[in-house]
């Protein structure tokens, strides 16, 4: 029986169109294609025995010849503000972590896409984890269905937005991650709005001009942390590698092909970021192109290296962003105390 399973085709793997063609190959009927592709995406079968309007002998069929590869809520932690923290299971043994952040008045998911993370920033939890592989396209849609079933369950409201900040770089998972995102949106999927969809990335120039030129309708963000590249590769050693001024160059050229301005998430730490000429610097990063500065409370990852700026130093930034007129939020941080705040998923639960 194992090597049979080992044999049978992901199911999620085919297209609409592929499953009409095999069934038309198989003596049925194409709209039978149809009907399990609704199965699978509109209505999330876990199984064959779910679909309940196919006969017996064509669910024994798909069981022979095709596996449903779903993921599973290994475990989930609520925090005391009401945050939920998916352990989630994949088909082949592996962990990530997915994130259900509530407010009064909506319900945002944070999915991972990545087991692990292909980039090194010094701050995140995720980073240390070594990178396992990318996740498929049902993958990661599946963390946002689960995530959308707590919140009916919990808040008796459906999901209202989905943000990639999980683990895993997106932009290097950009093929699977673009799929996803057609599904979450797409009218045989969750149908969601495409503005209401963050990608944040910590800066891959290269993707983020792919990204423009594919013409995208969700929203674009940015780990910067420092508009120093001296101060940035310390804390983001990739930087080396992709510096501050070919991303600006993509961000511009993201801005041109787009209209869409980009928000910069931005975490203040004392000792590395906390002096005027920091906040100059990004004041100057900001002007480059439209956008918006979230300044993020730090999330403890026990690395004596990182430790929150004083309020003051936040209070300074605020200022003078607001001062050069560039629209600024200080975010307050949800589910510190089950670690799944911003920079916290490393899979304590597993692996």
């Amino acid at each position: 029986m194992e090597n049979l399973k080992d044999t049978r085709k992901d199911i999620r793997s085919l297209t609409l169109e592929h499953l009409r063609d095999y069934f038309v190959e198989q003596g049925e009927k194409a709209f039978r294609g149809n009907q399990i592709y609704e199965w699978l995406w509109k209505k999330g079968a876990h199984s064959f025995d779910d679909m309940t309007n196919l006969s017996m002998s064509t669910r024994e069929f798909l069981e022979e010849h095709f596996v449903i590869n779903h993921i599973r809520v290994d475990d989930m932690q609520r925090s005391s503000d009401g945050t939920i923290k998916n352990a989630v299971k994949l088909h082949d043994g592996l962990t990530v972590e997915s994130v259900m952040i509530p407010t009064p008045t909506r319900t945002t998911a944070c999915v991972s896409s990545q087991v692990g993370c292909s980039l090194n920033c010094e701050f995140c939890a995720t980073a240390r984890l070594k990178r396992m592989r990318n996740l498929n396209p049902d993958e990661i849609y599946d963390q946002v269905v689960a995530i959308d079933q707590q919140s009916r369950s919990y808040y008796n409201r459906p999901l209202s937005n989905v943000v990639f900040m999980g683990m895993g770089e997106p932009l290097m998972n950009y093929n699977n991650v673009i799929k996803s995102i057609e599904k979450i949106t797409g009218n045989d999927g969750l149908g969601m709005s495409p503005k209401r969809i963050t990608l944040s990335t910590s800066g891959v120039p290269k993707m983020i001009k792919k990204l423009a030129d594919d013409g995208p309708k969700f929203n674009l963000a940015l780990s910067l942390h420092s508009a120093i590249d001296e101060k940035r590769t310390k804390i983001m050693p990739f930087n080396e590698q992709f510096p501050l001024a070919d991303i600006k160059e993509a961000l511009k050229y993201w801005y041109d092909t787009t209209g869409t301005r980009v928000t910069y998430e931005y975490v203040v730490w004392k000792g590395i970021n906390d002096q005027m000429e920091d906040v100059d610097a990004l004041v100057k990063f900001c002007k480059v192109i439209p956008c918006k500065v979230n300044i993020i409370e730090y999330n403890s990852i026990d690395d004596a290296r990182f430790e929150q700026a004083d309020q003051s130093v936040i209070d300074m930034y605020e200022h003078e962003l607001e001062r050069n007129r560039i629209v600024v939020n200080i975010r307050r941080s949800r589910g510190k105390d089950i670690d799944a705040a911003c920079g916290q998923l490393a899979n304590k639960s597993s692996q």
